[in-house]
């Protein structure tokens, strides 16, 4: 998933059961607005967080009228290390954004959060995101940098890593998407680069696992008419090396032993309010 906080919402106007003479109310000065989604294999910048398992994901944002934003999102977890208490991650996001030009600046935060897990998981991300749109294409370029931080440290079993270590991250991304005239079909793209530690961060919430890499997505998004459902697919891959992999095994393989970093086709049902 390499949107995590794209939530988008729907607006229903019961009109035929309203007064001719009947008046809409004016919006407030704030929105609210959501997402629930059921996916397949929940893929954070490439890397499975669920064993390559099942998610059920959702989230929530209210905006200001001023651009100001904030909201949570969560997912159950699955293997990825030892995540220990209720196996969840729950983000707090919040940020502003302003129209540039033509364009919309995004400058936010997000918190990574796991809760009743083992001390030290937890860490922060600040954000800058610029987006836009050319007739039916949408883009957006970002950078999100981690500072450094303990959970975020090469903890990995090598004779470089060290208990408390702190290491930043650095994640560069962009995404494109375009509806194809006429149907209810988006296709969409994505691409990201990750700088980070070699290693695996307390108990595998590190987001860069293994140093440099690059992960990428491919796939469609279908609306279904008539409802505020979305059928999604995308082929989801990275180019981390299998060398690179085994500085972290066990923790970077499924019950099975294979890879959660190796290509996978992910689906997805969504619904947005």
């Amino acid at each position: 998933m390499f949107m995590k906080y794209q939530i988008a919402c729907a607006a229903f106007a019961l009109l035929s059961s309203a007064p001719a003479f009947a008046q809409e109310e004016p919006a407030g000065p704030v929105t609210v607005s959501g997402s629930v989604a059921l996916v397949s294999d929940y893929r954070f910048r490439g890397v499975s967080q669920t064993d390559k398992g099942m998610a059920v994901q959702g989230g929530i944002t209210l905006t200001h009228e001023s651009g100001a934003y904030a909201g949570t999102w969560a997912s159950n977890l699955s293997g990825w290390g030892t995540f220990g208490g209720s196996n969840l991650e729950l983000d707090l996001f919040a940020g502003y954004a302003v129209p540039l030009g033509g364009a919309t600046l995004d400058v936010g935060l997000t918190w990574y959060m796991y809760p009743s897990g083992a001390d030290k998981t937890d860490f922060a991300e600040p954000y800058v995101k610029l987006s836009s749109a050319l007739g039916p294409v949408k883009g957006l370029i970002g950078v999100a940098y981690a500072p450094k931080q303990q959970a975020l440290g090469n903890w990995s079993n090598t004779p470089q890593s060290r208990i408390g270590d702190k290491e930043d991250n650095l994640y560069i991304w962009g995404d494109v998407s375009g509806a194809v005239p006429n149907t209810p079909v988006t296709l969409k793209a994505h691409l990201g680069w990750s700088n980070g530690n070699p290693g695996l961060g307390p108990n595998g919430t590190s987001v860069a696992p293994t140093g440099k890499y690059l992960d990428w997505l491919v796939g469609a998004d279908v609306a279904i008419p008539g409802t505020p459902l979305t059928l999604g697919v995308a082929y989801v891959d990275t180019d981390i090396a299998r060398v690179e992999e085994n500085y972290i095994r066990p923790n970077f393989s499924d019950s099975d032993g294979s890879s959660i970093a190796r290509s996978r086709v992910v689906f997805s049902l969504s619904a947005a309010f």
